[in-house]
């Protein structure tokens, strides 16, 4: 249930892989009925879409920011663990933002922006939409082997494409409790090159943002995400602060 606070609030996580970002999206979005855009799913989306292009495809080059991209190229990238190209990643992300702000949704982002880039396009928006003193960031940090180990146990399920948490309890379990559907690894996302790869892009990459919203003003914070998730989210609660009681 929305609270009386929560006219026009964005809170944005952002983290190394397996820092539970998605996690904590999902009990944030449930807890404050915030519209959860992450990045990843809505990426994974399009290139699902664009499933059954082939090198003959004209529609294969897409135009972003006055740049030309091959649709084939950024799909094998993001298979191999390399960023998508910012400018495109960027769009499909600013297109989702104003479609959300047009339903009058609060919003919960993780994973996006990922890049310096990234934040150029979508933070003016987002400000512009929002206002910046309703913009709440958040960096949760973990360890690069954390981030290996996370990654190289996770599963998600097939239907709803969620992560299921690794532990002794569901070490075993081949099927997801909450939608019954078949649990499966990210083939090629989640392998050892592939998780060093993406710590290697997040640190140069993707890490550099906290300087940008400070340098900029915005609020973001930092905490330490190698804890519980209960204990993750209550200091996450923490740092949101009165906006969120």
């Amino acid at each position: 249930m929305k609270t009386k606070n929560m006219s026009k609030q964005v809170i944005i996580l952002f983290g190394p892989p397996g820092a539970g970002k998605g996690t904590q999206s999902e009990l944030l979005t449930e807890k404050f009925g915030l519209f959860s855009l992450e990045s990843s799913k809505v990426i994974e989306r399009e290139f699902k879409n664009f499933g059954k292009m082939t090198k003959d495809s004209p529609e294969r080059i897409v135009e972003c920011f006055g740049e030309k991209f091959d649709v084939l190229v950024e799909m094998d990238n993001w298979k191999r663990g390399i960023l998508t190209a910012p400018p495109f990643a960027t769009k499909l992300i600013m297109n989702e933002i104003q479609r959300v702000f047009d339903q009058g949704e609060n919003l919960m982002m993780s994973g996006s922006p990922r890049t310096v880039y990234e934040a150029e396009k979508e933070m003016p928006q987002l400000e512009k939409l929002y206002g910046k003193e309703n913009i709440n960031i958040i960096l949760i940090e973990i360890s690069p082997e954390t981030t290996a180990f996370r990654n190289s146990h996770r599963k998600i399920c097939q239907l709803i494409r969620h992560s299921i948490l690794h532990n002794e309890e569901t070490d075993q379990l081949t099927m997801c409790p909450l939608d019954g559907s078949k649990l499966v690894r990210r083939e090629g996302l989640d392998d050892p090159e592939t998780i060093k790869t993406r710590l290697v892009q997040y640190k140069e990459r993707t890490l550099p943002l906290f300087d940008y919203f400070k340098n900029n003003n915005f609020n973001v914070n930092k905490l330490n995400g190698e804890g519980s998730v209960a204990e993750v989210h209550a200091q996450i609660l923490k740092l949101l602060g009165n906006e969120f009681n």
